[in-house]
């Protein structure tokens, strides 16, 4: 399987950064500058975007991905939504190389199958929409139009770059890595004994539940909420989420000092 593409910046240690859907690795904006610095910072493009766009995998086969592009040492690993699945998946099958997990909006599956398999059909829809459209156009525009990035500013959406994206990717993403493929991870969650922090919008409170149960299954967890922001935390508050994201990466690195 091919690689991912991904960008590297920076000196120190390797935080991998794992974006949401219809995004791109160049999507972190200020809070991938500000939580980057002092550390060497790759971002990714996940299957089915940017760069990636042709690649094709499942979230097992993606998370694996995502550990080649760490590199051959431990690294810390972030990952937003999309990137949260990919990210949690990686950390799973191979903790030893996960030194830090951190999670923006995330979650371990759905747990009802009939609640999943609906969602998989849906996807299946959309992504057969896609693939009969020119460009991704209309489909970023009506994706930024869900209630999730209500309080998501325009300026802040990356609109430009997500139209990067194609469609026959973004329908691939789907089928293969959407929220109804992920079988849930509850379960497993005591294997990760690596410090993880969950992050989640104070305005989204859906994610606030599962990023709270999420902290609360792991070993070493711990849970921030983003006040004045929702699903995109990061993007809607990239100052004050970095904050968070740093301080505790600071406080984790004295810890196992």
């Amino acid at each position: 399987m091919a690689s991912l593409h991904t960008e590297s910046v920076g000196e120190g240690p390797t935080l991998v950064l794992a974006h949401g859907f219809t995004q791109t690795g160049r999507l972190w904006g200020r809070f991938g500058q500000s939580v980057g610095q002092g550390r060497r910072t790759v971002s990714v493009d996940l299957p089915g975007h940017g760069g990636s766009g042709d690649v094709e995998a499942d979230l097992d086969a993606g998370g694996a991905l995502l550990l080649e592009a760490g590199g051959t040492e431990p690294f810390d690993l972030l990952g937003y939504s999309l990137g949260a699945r990919f990210a949690l998946h990686a950390a799973l099958s191979a903790p030893e190389r996960v030194r830090r997990l951190v999670l923006i909006s995330g979650t371990a599956g759905m747990e009802d199958e009939t609640a999943r398999a609906a969602r998989r059909i849906r996807d299946e829809e959309t992504a057969a929409a896609l693939e009969s459209e020119p460009d991704v156009d209309s489909f970023i525009a009506s994706w930024l139009a869900a209630p999730m990035f209500a309080t998501l500013r325009n300026d802040d959406a990356g609109t430009d770059e997500r139209r990067r994206n194609t469609p026959t990717g973004l329908a691939s993403s789907l089928r293969l890595a959407g929220a109804g493929t992920e079988s849930p991870l509850w379960a497993r969650l005591g294997e990760l004994e690596m410090p993880v922090l969950v992050v989640a919008g104070a305005t989204d409170p859906r994610y606030q539940a599962l990023g709270q149960r999420l902290a609360r299954g792991v070993v070493h967890g711990a849970f921030a909420l983003v006040p004045g922001a929702g699903h995109a935390a990061h993007l809607e508050q990239p100052e004050v989420t970095a904050a968070i994201v740093a301080s505790w990466l600071a406080a984790t690195d004295a810890t196992r000092d």
